[in-house]
């Protein structure tokens, strides 16, 4: 683990109370706050060799602020000190944060545009290790019905299977439907085998009656619309 400071044992409790993160919050409001601090109050306790402040400091230097949200249980317990209780308030901690990101106070909001439908999977598949095709299923007035996952692939692609899209889509009743996916790599820019995807899906939607209204490509915080690009 390398050599420690002498301030890496001190506790949380003897530091003077304008130094202890939970005042600090309190006191400043959570802006305030550095990454290390935010951590170390989701996760309370340091070990009897390091304080909390320490363990996040360390944390955040195996780890960036990114790479932890999206880690997960048994990936943070690697981290000397951080063990399974830790790893766990950690992971309940960030899914929260994209379950808030994605939450819509309309219980069926109106989906009308790509920048709609994208908004709902951001937060949820911009991070994901494994490529994922989900639906925005819509009522004939564009008023959002369900949004399921309906296939999730190895590592390296997706399993993509127009029958999975449409049985969904008809268990749902739904009238129209946006097809989105994410790339783990980041980069939303479609592969050819991406297009001819989406052409196949625009040809059976039309045979059965349900429009695909786009399909939409996830990357890390921005993403790319089949007809915008058209």
């Amino acid at each position: 683990m390398g050599s420690k400071k002498a301030d890496d044992n001190i506790r949380i409790k003897d530091l003077p109370q304008q130094e202890r993160p939970r005042e600090r919050l309190m006191r400043y409001g959570t802006s305030a706050l550095s990454n290390a601090e935010l951590l170390a109050l989701i996760m309370r306790t340091g070990t009897k060799e390091e304080n909390i402040l320490s363990l996040s400091n360390r944390l955040l230097k195996e780890y960036d602020i990114r790479a932890i949200s999206t880690a997960n249980v048994s990936e943070l317990q690697k981290v000397c000190g951080v063990g399974e209780a830790k790893s766990c308030q950690l992971v309940a901690c960030f899914e929260l944060s994209r379950r808030l990101a994605s939450y819509q106070h309309d219980p069926k909001p109106f989906i009308r545009s790509a920048a709609d439908a994208a908004k709902i999977f951001m937060e949820s598949l911009r991070g994901a290790k494994k490529e994922c095709l989900c639906l925005v299923l819509l009522d004939s007035k564009n008023r959002l019905i369900s949004s399921p996952t309906v296939s999730v692939g190895d590592i390296n692609g997706s399993i993509a299977n127009p029958r999975e899209v449409f049985r969904a889509a008809i268990t749902h009743s739904a009238s129209r439907l946006f097809v989105v996916h994410n790339h783990p790599s980041g980069d939303p820019a479609p592969s050819e085998a991406d297009i001819v995807l989406t052409e196949k899906l625009i040809e059976a939607g039309e045979l059965l009656g349900i429009n695909v209204l786009d399909h939409v490509i996830i990357g890390d915080g921005e993403w790319w619309s089949w007809r915008e690009s058209a």
